[in-house]
């Protein structure tokens, strides 16, 4: 089994922290979305992965190390490939041609899920899905009585499914997923300026390839501050909280679900419910409720909710909802 993560996107929607860091690599609960990404596709795939290839834009040598560890941690090879150019989800996934070999799982690094199935290797294909009360917000599939997917409808104005496309496939073949690619391209087959995997996968199914939905229990967005929170809030329930032994916390209030990461120091100050706090940050005399706080940051005398604040960033004396980069300073 191969897993492919394309995830060269700029994140604009989740500025100013992309500015220094791939939106992937924000810590969500602790870890990194695209590490939290892998962990549950594999638990879903049952089976052993070989190789984890990530397709990333030109993140620096620091960020491709942490995912090679990220494939490390898995028992997998970790790849680098590269999109150079923005031409879409199909342009992407090829990028990555070389591992495109036997099973295969693609899955874009900005989507978290929880599911409660276990993947059958032997179908030709799988797409994820998960039921939404919006679907003209989404791409959503269709299928017959025997549960095979018979259309793609993209938006669609009038209803026809509720089962939206969440962002993760599987195909048992990885090589003829990588022609299908390749076809595309070869023929500039392209909407506007990119080219879609959904070409493609019309393309399979009208040369008699059956795909079936596997449908999950929740589907976490991490596309902008808001729905990152969000889905910080809900992998805490998931997980329940962790507070690392190295956290020194003086007369504090802990509302639980948390994570407190190693080497926190908290002083006087009630934290939770739904707050990740990365390593080595310092807090005093504050506030802090559903937010994500990363590495090295410091918050004195704030009042913090619904907020997002980035590495090495400093808050003082504030009541605030808020999405502070890396490195920044407000009191």
């Amino acid at each position: 089994m191969n897993i492919i993560i394309p995830m060269a996107g700029m994140g604009k929607r989740m500025r100013p922290h992309t500015l220094t860091i791939p939106k992937p690599l924000i810590n969500v609960a602790g870890k990194p979305i695209v590490q939290r990404l892998a962990e549950d596709i594999v638990k879903v795939a049952g089976g052993e992965v070989n190789e984890i290839a990530f397709i990333i834009g030109d993140f620096g040598q620091e960020a491709e190390n942490n995912l090679l560890q990220i494939a490390s941690k898995l028992n997998a090879k970790g790849r680098i490939y590269y999109q150079h150019e923005a031409l879409g989800t199909a342009h992407a996934i090829n990028c990555a041609a070389a591992s495109l070999q036997g099973n295969v799982i693609v899955a874009f690094a900005d989507t978290l899920f929880e599911a409660d199935f276990n993947l059958d290797l032997q179908q030709e294909g799988i797409i994820w899905t998960h039921r939404v009360d919006n679907p003209s917000a989404f791409g959503v599939v269709k299928k017959n009585q025997d549960g095979v997917i018979t259309d793609f409808v993209e938006k669609p104005k009038e209803f026809v499914s509720d089962e939206a496309i969440i962002g993760i496939y599987y195909f048992r073949d990885g090589q003829n997923l990588q022609r299908e690619l390749q076809y595309l391209m070869d023929n500039n087959i392209v909407k506007g300026t990119e080219y879609q995997l959904t070409d493609a996968l019309e393309n399979m199914k009208t040369n008699g390839m059956k795909f079936y939905s596997g449908r999950v229990k929740q589907w976490l967005d991490c596309g902008n501050k808001d729905a990152t929170v969000d889905t910080n809030s809900k992998v805490l329930d998931m997980i329940q909280s962790q507070i690392a032994n190295s956290a020194q916390i003086e007369n504090c209030s802990i509302i639980h679900p948390c994570f407190i990461g190693e080497n926190v120091q908290i002083k006087n100050s009630v934290i939770g419910p739904h707050v990740s706090i990365g390593g080595h940050s310092h807090i005093q005399s504050s506030v802090i409720s559903q937010s994500i706080l990363q590495d090295h940051c410091t918050v004195i005398e704030a009042i913090v909710h619904n907020s997002m604040i980035g590495s090495y960033a400093q808050l003082k004396g504030k009541a605030l909802d808020l999405s502070l980069s890396d490195y920044s300073e407000f009191s």
